[in-house]
């Protein structure tokens, strides 16, 4: 019996120890046509092996000889269930040659430890190997139910509205247009629509280029249609004010949620990652320019994967990314900055105060509500700053738009706790907007220095208020 490798050539891999787990190895390798070594001591799986056509040697994985043999192999893997073997061949195949990449198998993480200290490339757990692959089975399961129970509500309907509630950006707007594709799909009439007031341009240019229609949604709309589904919610699911069907979001909440069909999920970064997973699971197929929206949604709901990111949304987009149009996502994640959007991040920063991380700044009077969010936005990449926001004056309205990457701060709450009934907001804890009406402020007129004054004392009032909501201290 020849119990030497041959020389011819040499092996790609190095099994040493080939029991259960090494044979499901040494098989998939050789079936894939790999060369390969294997080394065990046990005479009766050696000649199994042999039988199958694999290059088998009778041999204690501890011998330091093994070492010199394989010496010239790329890849080495040590696969018996004894720890104790596992380290000393290790330490031999490094001791013989330190560049070479091995794998070694650990069966608690005491043992883990041991062969990571001892110079393993990589450690396998089998039992941790066993519980991941469980928990992906049955996140795909779960995953599989959901879509065949979306699915199911969606063909039982005749028509079909996909509502924006309150809150009209990117993530909200694909999210729309892919359930409307879907509902396509299965030849169900959708519509998308708004129920909110703050449509703001930049926006709406984003669904215009999709060439998507969104219709505003007015008292009484959603009684023609036989299923209504939500997708993300503004404000932490207060009453809708009508009844939801499906309802799909990522923003955490403490709210029980009703309705026929309801996906919350709090542990990824966007609605759009969500929906994203539907079309992978039921591999429905839609239009490129609806793959290339749901990746701008991520991307923009995420801060381009800086905030609230989880691998969920990676995998999402890299998913999305080869269907993605390149020329309509350049447009989409491009667009020309208006002279408004100029003047209103030129007054945000020369008019920015800083109380520690926080950022507060008063644009004054503006045309152009929507770019306060971006200026808040913008100005959250300065050094040292967490937290910004970022208000003026609108017709008879006080708008003020936040955004956070801060833990520790809920925007949505200090708005609230800022101007309590006061405000109509929207947002969540990293970010949130508002419009406060003047009120006694509402003293406007064409006289300049009216004018004055009333910036004055909504400056004075709005910082504050924020600061005090904030817990910061107000130098002034």
């Amino acid at each position: 019996m020849n119990d030497t490798p041959s020389e011819e050539t040499v092996p790609e891999y190095a099994i040493l120890g080939c029991g259960s787990v090494g044979h499901v190895v040494a098989t998939r390798l050789h079936e894939q046509g790999s060369e390969l070594i294997i080394f065990d001591k046990d005479r009766s799986r050696v000649e199994a092996l042999r039988d199958q056509d694999m290059n088998a040697v009778e041999r204690d994985i501890t011998d330091p000889e093994i070492s010199e043999m394989v010496s010239g192999t790329p890849v080495a893997l040590i696969l018996t269930s004894f720890p104790d073997d596992n380290e000393e061949a290790l330490r031999n195949l490094k001791d013989e040659n330190p560049e070479q990449y091995v794998i070694a198998r650990a069966t608690d993480p005491v043992s883990h430890e041991e062969l990571e200290e001892a110079g393993a490339d990589h450690v396998i757990n089998p039992p941790q190997v066993i519980a991941e692959s469980a928990l992906r089975a049955l996140e795909s399961g779960e995953m599989e139910h959901r879509v065949e129970r979306l699915l199911e509500v969606v063909e039982g309907t005749e028509r079909l509205a996909v509502v924006m509630y309150r809150s009209f950006e990117p993530d909200e707007i694909a999210s729309a247009f892919a359930l409307q594709a879907v509902a396509a799909e299965l030849d169900v009439d959708a519509d998308v629509m708004y129920c909110g007031s703050q449509r703001y341009q930049r926006n709406e240019a984003f669904a215009n280029l999709l060439e998507l229609e969104v219709t505003d949604c007015k008292p009484g709309d959603l009684d023609e249609y036989d299923t209504v589904a939500v997708v993300d919610s503004a404000d932490e699911f207060a009453e809708f004010g009508f009844e939801a069907d499906i309802v799909i979001d990522h923003n955490p909440t403490d709210e029980e949620v009703e309705a026929e069909y309801v996906d919350v999920r709090s542990n990824v970064g966007s609605t759009s990652t969500v929906v994203t997973k539907y079309l992978q699971e039921a591999e429905i197929n839609v239009p490129s320019a609806v793959q290339t929206a749901l990746l701008h949604g991520i991307r923009t709901e995420t801060s381009y994967f800086r905030r609230n990111t989880t691998p969920a949304d990676l995998t999402a987009a890299a998913y999305l990314f080869p269907f993605a149009d390149g020329d309509l996502l350049e447009q989409l994640e491009s667009p020309s900055m208006s002279a408004d959007e100029f003047e209103v991040l030129s007054k945000a920063v020369d008019n920015r105060e800083v109380r520690g991380s926080y950022l507060i700044s008063n644009v004054g009077y503006v045309s152009s509500p929507d770019a306060l969010a971006w200026s808040a936005e913008t100005l959250l990449d300065l050094e040292g700053v967490t937290t910004t926001v970022v208000f003026g004056v609108s017709d008879d309205l006080i708008q003020i738009a936040g955004v956070s990457k801060d833990a520790r701060v809920s925007l949505a709450d200090v708005i609230g706790e800022a101007f309590e009934d006061d405000a109509e907001a929207i947002g969540h804890s990293d970010e949130a907007r508002a419009t406060v009406p003047l009120g006694i402020f509402r003293t406007v007129c064409e006289d300049e220095d009216d004018r004055d004054v009333l910036l004055e004392l909504v400056d004075e009032t709005v910082k504050s208020k924020l600061l005090g909501a904030m817990n910061v201290e107000d130098d002034e």
